[in-house]
């Protein structure tokens, strides 16, 4: 959770343990993320490994320039794997600061350091702020309150102002978890924010969560060069990118080169 648009009572933040995954909950049976205790880097979630589908869009060579930001932290998940493993900038945007502390005690979250900043902050009035605007290669947006219902942001005006943190071969990946009604809602804003040529989505995983992928900048890479991308991901960072590919389509595929 990393937002809200009025003052709240913040859920109690607690974890149980499960054979050898720790999961994070918001006071809830919710899961609100998880860690592998003797791989605690890794992604072991399916949708959470889908929301690094910006990397088939990004050069290799480059990721470790890059900066990341995600806007929900859950169980720093992808704060750790994007400053830990890809040796990316990264930020983080958690509105309870319980949240944070439980990930430092009980998730392995890193201190702060000269490539890593957890923001405790309101994740909408944050991103208006002119010092992220322009700066963003990999835009991660997690906001789900305790109740996992539907997000806690989810404007057209929101993923406007997303769209204006990206750099402009930068690329957001949303989590969509809810009805087949909400997810195509929220699919109509993400679209009006950034143009239908430029979103693609993943089919739902087997628990109903839908990533989808909007690119500041449309493109359509030959699915030759998306397969050799995906392979160095697969090898590189042990993401099974290949396997994205069979369930990852552009919203408006007729505008995919053959």
């Amino acid at each position: 959770m990393a937002s809200s648009k009025t003052p709240i009572s913040l859920p109690e933040v607690n974890f149980s343990d499960w054979g050898d995954i720790r999961y994070l909950h918001l006071g809830t049976e919710w899961v609100q993320g998880s860690m592998k205790l003797d791989a605690p880097f890794e992604i072991e979630l399916e949708y959470v490994q889908r929301m690094m589908a910006w990397l088939l869009f990004a050069d290799p060579k480059t990721v470790a320039s890059r900066h990341a930001m995600q806007l929900g932290l859950g169980a720093a998940t992808l704060t750790k794997f994007s400053r830990k493993i890809l040796r990316m900038r990264t930020t983080a945007v958690e509105l309870n600061p319980q949240v944070v502390s439980a990930c430092r005690g009980w998730f392995k979250l890193p201190p702060d350091d000269p490539k890593l900043r957890v923001v405790i902050a309101d994740a909408a009035a944050e991103i208006r702020k002119p010092e992220w605007h322009g700066t963003v290669d990999a835009l991660q947006v997690d906001l789900y309150d305790h109740e996992a219902a539907a997000p806690v942001l989810d404007s057209e005006d929101f993923y406007a102002d997303c769209r204006a943190l990206l750099t402009d071969d930068g690329c957001m990946t949303v989590n969509l978890f809810g009805r087949s009604s909400s997810y195509e809602r929220s699919l109509e804003k993400i679209s009006a924010a950034f143009g239908a040529d430029a979103v693609w989505a993943f089919k739902p995983t087997r628990e109903g969560n839908t990533v989808v992928l909007a690119q500041r900048t449309p493109s359509r890479p030959k699915r030759e060069a998306l397969a050799e991308r995906a392979q160095t991901i697969q090898t590189r960072w042990g993401l099974p990118a290949p396997k994205w590919l069979r369930v990852f389509k552009p919203l408006n595929p007729t505008l995919t080169r053959t």
